[in-house]
């Protein structure tokens, strides 16, 4: 990764501009240098907790020549940012996890909500195993012939606060739509599956970040890059005309977000035990993350810190109304600064004049009542 950044700066200062991680050249030389990544020795990583610290959009022209002329030109990239904790320093409370130690990161939303979604799935199905195991459901057959062991379960879980391990089949499955893809609602006769059937139209599920890039939700889009959304208020109302009135988890109309700001732990757990391991292993989520993600280690205590994203993550701080960020130079504009400075000043100047005029008037009236 540190030779594609090498790359980019050779490149912007050959040409005399800058060129963004997220264009099409950029893109290219640090899909190269992720190669690079891998034959590096990350398992120091399980050391550490993965922490969600916001989201950003990037506006983009899609220079896709096999796509037709009815395809969104314009698409959206968007980009999660993470923190690395030290382990066990790592606060689910504070909205960046630490102050000190840390490494931030970014890479692309599709990639972080698929490897998030699918740890954490894990850790919830191991949860409800070994509370199964320690006894915590009693649900043997006793012989009685009304006894329906996945009820007593199901019982068993809820009442002990455990709704994530019973299973829905009705329920939609978010971890297929972590990434964009193609919805398929359920099968009824109703007038709207009729109507998608006859015109042949497509809507497309996949997650998006908030307006104030604090969370992750999910919204129902119009074609294939999930850019256009099916209505104003991120596809909710047509997701549930479709979808015979059930409701779409994580909407932006949710409080609840696709990604939680917990703590999660980057080591791997012993998969029969249920407990982590001797020797720090590397868990496939941060496997995942780590080498693909651009990084800024400045305030890491590693033998070689990668710090060739910072100068990018310090400009994606400023995260506008329509979620959409501005990522190039943080320095300020110099005519707008004229500007307030001219109208700053113009603006004492009628302030001292109206108090002079004001002054005069006052004299005025004195002289007139001598």
């Amino acid at each position: 990764m540190k030779l594609g950044f090498a790359l980019l700066s050779s490149l912007s200062g050959a040409f005399g501009m800058s060129i963004p991680a997220d264009s099409e050249i950029g893109t290219n030389v640090l899909s190269k240098a992720r190669r690079l990544d891998e034959e590096v020795d990350i398992t120091w990583v399980a050391g550490y907790d993965i922490k969600f610290n916001g989201c950003h959009t990037v506006a983009q022209w899609n220079n896709d020549e096999d796509d037709g002329e009815d395809d969104v030109r314009v698409q959206t990239k968007r980009l999660v940012r993470f923190r690395l904790c030290p382990a066990g320093y790592c606060s689910d409370d504070s909205a960046y996890g630490c102050k000190e130690g840390y490494g931030d990161y970014v890479v692309d939303m599709d990639t972080f909500v698929e490897s998030f979604l699918e740890n954490k799935q894990e850790y919830l199905n191991q949860k409800c195993e070994t509370f199964v195991e320690n006894g915590g459901c009693y649900c043997e057959d006793n012989g009685d012939d009304q006894f329906d062991e996945e009820q007593c379960m199901n019982t068993c879980y809820s009442s002990n606060g455990m709704n994530y391990c019973i299973e829905d089949e009705d329920e939609l499955n978010v971890n297929e739509y972590a990434a964009c893809a193609e919805y398929d609602p359920p099968e009824a006769n109703n007038y709207y599956n009729r109507k998608l059937e006859e015109e042949e139209v497509a809507y497309f599920l996949g997650p998006y970040c908030a307006e104030q890039g604090g969370s992750i939700h999910l919204g129902l889009f119009t074609e294939e890059t999930c850019t256009n959304f099916a209505d104003s208020d991120g596809g909710r109302t047509t997701f549930e005309s479709i979808s015979n009135g059930q409701a779409m988890p994580y909407s932006a109309y949710s409080s609840t977000s696709l990604v939680d700001s917990n703590c999660w732990s980057c080591e791997r757990k012993d998969e029969e035990n249920g407990y982590y391991n001797a020797y720090k292993e590397l868990n496939e989520m941060c496997e995942t993350l780590y080498p693909t993600s651009a990084k800024c280690e400045e305030h890491l205590s590693v033998d070689y810190p990668n710090e060739n994203a910072c100068n990018y993550l310090e400009g994606i701080k400023m995260v506008r109304s329509s979620g959409v960020i501005y990522s190039g130079s943080s320095s300020k504009n110099k005519v707008a600064s004229a500007f307030i400075g001219i109208f700053a000043v113009s603006f004492i100047l009628l302030g001292a004049y109206v108090y002079y005029l004001k002054s005069k008037l006052d004299r005025g009236r004195i002289n007139l009542s001598d």
